[in-house]
Order: structure tokens, then sequence, then C-alpha cells
């Protein structure tokens, strides 16, 4: 294999024009020659593109108006000032300023808070309830550290032995914060090391200790391999304008809101002249007093399902309202949590996306899901509609200790002589939806964006650029040499992790195991990149090891842990990159913060894991005083005995009870064939709708359920079309200049309430207010997971005879 990488294109200089201040940076460099129809081949299936931009494309090229076409012409490629997507260039400022970002001030703090929120978020990870410290509190509690350092520190340079230095190099600004927010999405963007589950259910429940350097390099090249694999995709989901991130345009906004009070153009946002600034901090505040009520005073008003309520014996009435174990038919919550939990902001991705996403929930998770489980399907009838556990043939909760032997590996005569595995029906239709999801990302990327990939990796970085990214040629990149190297070095410290311990993990396996992030990272990124929903791969990696390494628990938990961990890793970081590409910060500036920052992070989050399972009484077991359960590290080996031990051949293969689910990945790989012909084919009144679906996110847009729920993800539905299609269309101006910001108050405002209650209230065993709002309304048939149409007598089983 030849890589043959494209250097960075020499920089030359031109001014925007809406750059009038000296310390602007103006640069430019060669573009590539661009026509109507090269536009419209290019973009005309881009949904976040407005419409009237490719209609008058279309125009030009029905009409042969010359000169309407030289017009549109000069449009697109000389009056590039900002980005063509209204959202962007509302978000993010098109001139650089220039600032130091790469600073003593920005390293001290980033590591500060990086070393606290990782070691806060790995010890309560073991808790249940948890509690976990997110990049928005962090970007939100570095502002006032930044500030304060300001005071303390002096504006002078010191010299100690030949080394110039400054503590305080001006005022503390907005690149420094973004290197903060960086290193932090790093180490604990998905909130705590998941390698960790791996060795808490290895160390605790399989009796295995391989000790630190197992451990240390485990971790370290779980995170670093993902940074590796961003950096050589930056080219296809960094680089292009068209992959937006949308999730960082609500890290732009809350940066400018804090470091420029300025306030807004009331001819720009509908009236409304209040900055960005005022209006974060008016709905953080209403935020962080609301959440009391659903977080303490009245927890009734999560689930806020008051037909349950009133019949709360009723099977039928729970199955179908209940919030937590049904279908969630009158999507009603109060609490912020419920919304944006597992799906997050439902004002931050695209209403087209939004839309596929609550469609698959409809079309699957309501209409499908309704036929199968109250016609028996499955023997529905023995359980809930939605429960992210697993169940035996009479109705308990799976007991994986019954079919293990001595050394924690599968008994064929006693997984005969207990039970095959049962899923509720929605738990059963998310294994189909994954298998779909997986496959038609692949079909539906190649379709869609193919032909750009490929120009895109033959020209480099030439291809059209947007004002982002002509500013950024100012700053020496990171040379992708860097990032290969770092890519090869991991793969190496890897395959001493599984080949030098006694793993059961064989180099082959790891090698088809990498193959599925180098894959599966740059379809899955552009999906992301333009909807701000990522799919998963653990379904893939699982199913996968399962078949490969049948009988080999910790083996699949490895495999798991690289082959989906790694391109989850490579996600954050490419989203960090580009956050970074629109805030204009040094490249390599980037580059170092985020690698240091995660090695750093993987030693911390080691080191509080074996102090806490050396030092906590009682640590992981069921009745452990604390609640410091081990939730995490308990699921995980769950999963690794269903998947590792049991196997996917023993789910869906042959005569298997769920075996009928693997069409959903043919149902996957061609459903993206239909429609991609359907938009090409579309009239102009149709266009729009068939430009719109995205079957992978149609499949997978809803891949936390379970644990999520079908009612969660209404209640997100919900709020997203208010936000995001009405409030968009009615009152454009302030969509544009607050709707971002306001998701930051809202995230940034539960969360701190959220950690005060945490810490105040359920760590020093405080009561809850006893009354009808925080008692009475749990006790449903839904809400204790009794919606259940038939129970088997003692002693007596259901299913088939016999089972693979």
């Amino acid at each position: 294999m030849v890589f043959n990488f494209r250097k960075r294109a020499v920089a030359e200089e031109v001014s925007p024009p809406s750059a009038s201040s000296s310390n602007l940076t103006e640069t430019t460099g060669a573009e590539v020659p661009d026509t109507p129809k090269h536009f419209e081949k290019r973009h005309k299936l881009d949904p976040n593109l407005p419409i009237k931009e490719l209609r008058s494309g279309d125009n030009i090229l029905l009409t042969g108006n010359a000169e309407k076409g030289v017009e549109i012409e000069t449009t697109l490629l000389e009056d590039d000032n900002n980005s063509p997507y209204p959202e962007v260039a509302a978000a993010v400022r098109n001139y650089d300023v220039d600032i130091p970002a790469n600073t003593i001030r920005a390293w001290v703090i980033g590591l500060i808070l990086c070393t606290a929120g990782s070691a806060i978020n790995m010890l309560f990870s073991m808790r249940n309830p948890s509690i976990s410290i997110t990049t928005y509190v962090i970007q939100l509690a570095a502002y006032p550290i930044g500030l304060l350092w300001d005071v303390i520190f002096p504006d002078r340079r010191f010299s100690v032995l030949g080394l110039t230095f400054n503590f305080k190099p001006g005022k503390f600004n907005f690149k420094e914060h973004v290197i903060i927010v960086a290193m932090s999405n790093a180490a604990y963007g998905g909130g705590f090391l998941y390698a960790t589950d791996v060795l808490i259910a290895q160390q605790v429940f399989y009796n295995q200790h391989f000790g630190w350097g197992f451990q240390l390099l485990f971790a370290i090249t779980t995170l670093c391999t993902g940074y590796g694999l961003a950096g050589l995709a930056r080219r296809f989901l960094v680089w292009p304008a068209a992959m937006i991130w949308p999730s960082n345009l609500v890290n732009a906004s809350l940066f400018h809101a804090l470091h420029d009070r300025s306030p807004s153009d009331p001819s720009k946002s509908n009236g409304w002249a209040l900055s960005r600034y005022q209006w974060f901090l008016y709905v953080m505040a209403g935020a962080f007093l609301w959440y009391w009520f659903p977080g303490w005073v009245f927890q009734g008003l999560s689930y806020f399902t008051f037909i349950c309520w009133a019949a709360p014996k009723s099977i039928t009435i729970n199955k179908i309202f209940g919030g937590l174990h049904g279908y969630g038919l009158l999507p009603t919550t109060l609490d912020w949590t419920i919304i944006s939990g597992y799906a997050f902001s439902p004002l931050i991705p695209p209403f087209h996306a939004v839309a596929n996403t609550v469609a698959g929930v409809v079309i699957f998770f309501i209409a499908l899901s309704m036929g199968l489980h109250f016609s028996g399907h499955w023997y529905a009838e023995y359980f809930v509609v939605q429960s992210s556990s697993a169940f035996d043939n009479t109705g308990a909760v799976y007991n994986v200790s019954r079919v293990l032997d001595d050394e924690m590996v599968l008994d064929e005569n006693k997984y005969h002589e207990y039970s095959p595995l049962f899923l509720s029906t929605q738990f059963a239709i998310s294994y189909g939806l994954s298998f779909a999801a997986v496959a038609a990302v692949i079909v539906h990327v190649a379709l869609y964006h193919g032909k750009q990939i490929v120009s895109q990796f033959k020209l480099g970085r030439r291809q059209e650029d947007d004002i982002h990214m002509k500013l950024m040629r100012k700053y020496k990149d990171a040379e992708d040499w860097w990032y290969l190297a770092l890519f090869a070095v991991m793969v190496v410290l890897s395959f001493a992790v599984v080949c030098a311990w006694p793993t059961g993990f064989p180099a082959w396996a790891y090698i088809v195991c990498m193959l599925i992030p180098l894959v599966w990272t740059i379809p899955i990124g552009i999906v992301q990149a333009v909807t701000n929903i990522q799919l998963g791969l653990n379904v893939l990696t699982e199913f996968v090891v399962g078949y490969m390494l049948p009988g080999h628990p910790l083996a699949m938990m490895m495999f798991k842990n690289y082959g989906f961990i790694c391109m989850t890793q490579a996600l954050y970081f490419s989203q960090d990159l580009k956050l970074g590409h629109y805030m204009k910060v040094p490249p390599r500036a980037m580059f170092w913060s985020q690698l240091i920052a995660s090695i750093w992070s993987a030693v911390v989050q080691i080191a509080v894991m074996n102090w806490a399972l050396g030092n906590i009484p009682n640590i992981c077991a069921d009745d452990q005083p604390d609640n410091f359960t081990c939730p995490n590290g308990r699921a995980f080996f769950t999963t690794s005995v269903i998947w590792g031990a049991i196997g996917p051949a023993r789910m869906f293969s042959g005569d298997a009870i769920y075996s009928s689910l693997r069409w959903f990945w043919l149902v996957g790989a061609i459903t993206p064939v239909i429609t991609w012909f359907l938009a090409r084919r579309a009239s102009a009144s149709t266009f729009r709708f068939f430009r719109s679906i995205n079957m992978p996110l149609l499949f997978g847009g809803s891949n936390m359920l379970p644990p999520a729920t079908s009612y969660m993800y209404l209640c997100w539905g919900a709020v997203g079309l208010i936000f995001n299609y009405f409030i968009k269309r009615r009152w454009n101006g302030w969509w544009l200049q607050y709707n971002y910001i306001t998701s930051a108050a809202l995230d940034c405002g539960v969360a701190i309430a959220a950690i005060i209650i945490f810490f105040t209230l359920y760590l020093t065993s405080a009561r809850l207010p006893k009354w009808y709002g925080n008692y009475d309304v749990f006790d449903t048939l839904d809400q204790t997971g009794m919606a259940i149409k038939s129970f088997v007598a003692g002693g007596e089983t259901f299913g088939p005879a016999t089972w693979p």
C-alpha cells in the first residue's frame, strides 16, 4: 500500500471585506475551478445546504442563461467570505484574531481540569446512581479560573536557562479556552475511560489481574489509536465545509458569548438586542432553578405519564403510555435530562436528522413493535415492551452464572439444562436495526458522498475551501506522518497487549478487529458531522467476535473495546479538530494538547480505579453500602457472557429464536439505493423531502434504545420540531442568534444543579420529600416493570423445548 499524503497549500494573502481590524488574519489560496454544474453535482444531495442555492443552479442549467450563470458562479466562487451554511455563519466568526493559544496558562488550567474531571468521572462511574462532569461544565468552569489566573499572575517575561516565557501573555482568551476544552473532551468526552469496564469485569468478576502495565497500555492504546485514525481521516471529516459538526456550533457560540459581551443587532435577530452572554445567564439560571423540581421536589415531572397515574394497574394502559417500559405514546416531560440524557440536546441536530430519527422510532419501535408484541411474537406476552435486561424461560432476569463453569467458560450441559436467552420486543428490534444501520451507512456514504471522498483524497488541501479553511492556512499543520506514526506505534503496543498476556485474544483477531474502525470511521463520521448523531459499532463488534472466538469472553471484551472505542475516540478527536478549525487554533497545538491529555487521563483513571478497588470496602457487590456496585463493569460482564460465551450463533443463526433479524442486513444495504434513486429523480416539489431521507439515521438514529426509551426519543423529537422547524422557519434571525446558546445554557444549568443535588443530598442520604409526586407516581405497572400479560406458575417454563 502506498500512502501519498499531500502537503498544505501555500497561503496567499487576501483580506475578508468584513475584517477591518489590523490584527485580523488575511489569507486565501489556490481555488478549484467551479461552475454551477459542478456545484449542483457536488451539493445536490446535501440536506444542510439551503435549497434556494441549488434551485438557482438548476435554473441556470435548464435555461442556459449565461449572464445569470456568471452571476451565480461569481457568488459561489468569489463571495466566499463566510460559510455557505447559515448555522455555521451565525455561530463561527469568518476572521482570525492574532492571539496566543499554546500558553502555560492554557496547559496548566487544562491539565488541572483534565485531572479533576477524569478522577471524578472514573470514581463515580463505579457508583449507582452516577454523576458525570461534562465538557460543557468544563467550558463554563474554565472561564472564571482563567480570569482568576489573570488577577494572580503578572504580565511579564521570565527567562530561565535561556528559556523565555510569560505566565500571562495578555488577557485570558478564547483560543486558550478552546485548548482547555479540547483537552477535557479528549480525556473524558464519553464520561469515563471505557477500557475500565473491561478491566473491572476482568478483575472483579473473572478474577484475573494482569497488573498495572497491562492496564495502562490497554487504556492508552484504546484512546490513542483512535487519535491516529482521526488525523488520517481529517481531510474527509474536518477540512470540508459540508462537515459542519453541529455540536461544535454550540461550543463556538458559548465561547463567543463568554468572551464577547456585545449586544445583538435587532435587525438580524427579530428585534432582540439582548447579548448572547446575557441570554445564556438567564436561561442557565432558569434551568438550574427548575431542575430542583424534577431532580428532587417533584420527581414525577420526569416521566410525566399522567394517564398511567390514573390507571396504575392497567396492563394495556401502562404498555401503551408508559414511559419507562412501554411505548410512551403521550410524550410529556418537564425534565431536560429525559429529553437530552441519551440523544443529547435536540436543539443541535438539523431538523432533517431529528425527523429521520423520530420516523425510525415511530416505524420500528412503535408500529412494528406493537404488531410483534401484541401478537405474542418472540413470547412477548411474558415480558415488558422494553427492557435492557436479558431473560430466561421463566421470565426472570437471565442468571449467567448458571451457564458457566469454574473457569468462567460456557458449559453446554448447564446451558441446555437452564434456558435460551430471551429479549424484550424493543431490545430484539434494536439488534435488527443495528445490523441494518451498519450496512446502510456504507452504501449511503458511497452513493451520497463517494465522489467527494475520492475528489478530496486526490486534491488534498486544494478542494473547494470555505473561508475557515483558507484562514487556517496561516498555521503549520500537524503533518500526516505524525498521525501515521502515532497510529503505527499504538498498533504495535496493542499487539503487545493482546499477545504478551494470556488474554485469549490471538494476534490475527486483532488485525480483523482494527479493520472495523478503518472501514467505518469515515462513513459514520460523515453521518455524524452532517447530522450530529453517531451510529455505534458496539453490536457489530460483538457480532463479529462472537462468531470468530466463541467461548472467549475476555477476548470478546477486548475486541469490542478496540473495534468500537477506537472509532468512537476517533470521532471525538475529529470533532475537536473541527472545533479548533472553527476557532482558528493552530493544529499543532491541538495535536499535542489532545495527545498529552489523553495519555495523562488514562493514567489518572487507571490509578483511581485501582485505588477504589483496593480501598472501598465490598466494592462492586450488590449490597455495597455506599452504592459503589460497579454498574458499568457488571453490565459489561453480562454482555461478555451473552456474546462471548453464549454467542450470536445461538441467538441469530439457524433455528434460533431471533434468526429472522438477520434479514435486516439486507434491508439496510438495499434501502439507501432506493432513496438515492428517488432523490435524483424527484420533481421540484418532492425533491426537498427525498433529499432529506437518511436511511442510516432511520435505522440507527435511535441506537441508544435501550437503555433509552421510545418515550425519551419522542420527547426529544417534539422539542427538536419546535426549535429546529417552527422557530427556525418563523423567527430565523432569533434562531440563528440564540438557538445554540440556549442549548448550552440548558445543559450547563441542569448539569450544575444535578452535581449539587448529587453531592449535597444523595451522598448525605437525605430523604426525598414524602408526597404523591415522589412516591405514588412511581407505583405503576410501567415504573415497577410489571406491565406483563402472562406469568408462568412455579416450576413451569415457556419457550421452545430445545434450542441451539
